[in-house]
């Protein structure tokens, strides 16, 4: 497993990470065991940075990850999120209070004093980024957490919040088939030194060689209400993914191995953290690491998966509160 620094001040962490939302069940049904092999997995392959947040199945996650801290004494970089408050309403918090009580409470779910890296989860819109990112700093003051991210954030937030002190990562959905990041996020980044951490790098399972049947999706799985998978936008993807899961077979990778490897290559500062329920999916596609592709293969890629190739939104109107848009 190769190597990338968690932006220009942060650790050295391992290429792709490991996204610990789908062990919580919400992607699909799966157990405590399952989920503790799927993580041994992940830290046996190489994989060293564990990316997770309070409302991954209400704690669960922490939960989960702590368990096998504790089990393996396994050393790894975490990341966690907080600041989407689900009682008594759903709501976006990021106020001092509510954000030292939440990394409190993950901090000991986790059954550590200390993460390499605090997110807030979603922007509240109506409170300064500059205050939000005072708080942060308090924290990094404090020796509770290595450094701050951002997530779903524009480039001139991350500006603005950079001003106050350095951000160590920005974390977006980014794939073949999610690109607004390259519309100025990603280059922003790059220019302040910081990491761009793509979530749902294959798609949210379509990007594999057996893409996510919608008849396999039950609740809580936000893909149920999403455009892409709902006809006829998903016969149109699937028809549309047909020549490049040919065009990843002919070149000796499974379609989710080639896609992972295409998003590493936009750039050093990206640290992909794909998602998985099971060891068998992980091994699908953790060797992205060590392919590097060809500027031949990479415009291949992009003549049979143009920009913009996607039938329907990544969200859908419901969904799309926090993330803000740019473009």
């Amino acid at each position: 497993m190769k190597i990338r620094k968690l932006g220009k001040l942060g650790p050295n962490v391992s290429a792709i990470g490991f996204g610990a939302m789908s062990i919580t069940g919400f992607f699909g049904p799966t157990d405590d065991t399952t989920s503790q092999e799927c993580l041994k997995a992940a830290y046996d392959c190489g994989i060293d940075f564990f990316d997770t947040a309070d409302v991954y199945g209400s704690g669960s996650s922490e939960t989960l990850i702590g368990k096998f801290l504790k089990d393996t004494k396994a050393k790894i970089k975490i990341a966690t999120k907080a600041g989407i408050q689900t009682k008594p309403l759903r709501q976006f918090n990021n106020s001092k209070d509510y954000l030292t009580q939440s990394l409190d409470m993950s901090l000991k779910r986790l059954g550590v004093d200390y993460v390499d890296l605090f997110y807030i989860h979603r922007r509240e819109a109506d409170r300064p980024i500059e205050e939000v990112v005072q708080t942060l700093k308090e924290f990094i003051g404090a020796g509770k957490i290595g450094g701050y991210g951002l997530s779903e954030i524009s480039p001139t937030t991350l500006r603005r919040a950079h001003s106050v002190h350095p951000c160590m990562a920005v974390q977006s959905e980014y794939s073949l088939w999610s690109r607004m990041p390259d519309m100025g996020l990603i280059r922003t980044c790059d220019e302040l030194g910081v990491a761009f951490v793509p979530f749902s790098p294959l798609g949210r399972g379509m990007l594999t060689d057996r893409p996510a049947k919608r008849e396999n999706m039950v609740p809580p799985d936000l893909r149920i209400n999403n455009p892409r998978f709902i006809e006829p936008n998903l016969s149109d993807n699937l028809s549309m993914l047909k020549p490049f899961q040919g065009w990843a077979a002919d070149n000796g990778m499974t379609t989710a191995t080639a896609a992972l490897a295409w998003v590493l290559s936009r750039g050093e500062n990206l640290i992909p953290i794909p998602a998985t329920r099971t060891a068998k999916h992980l091994i699908e596609w953790v060797g992205a690491s060590e392919i590097t592709l060809t500027p031949k293969q990479i415009k291949e890629i992009d003549d049979i998966l143009p920009i913009g190739w996607a039938y329907g939104d990544r969200y859908s109107v419901s969904q799309y509160v926090g993330p803000e848009t740019y473009c």
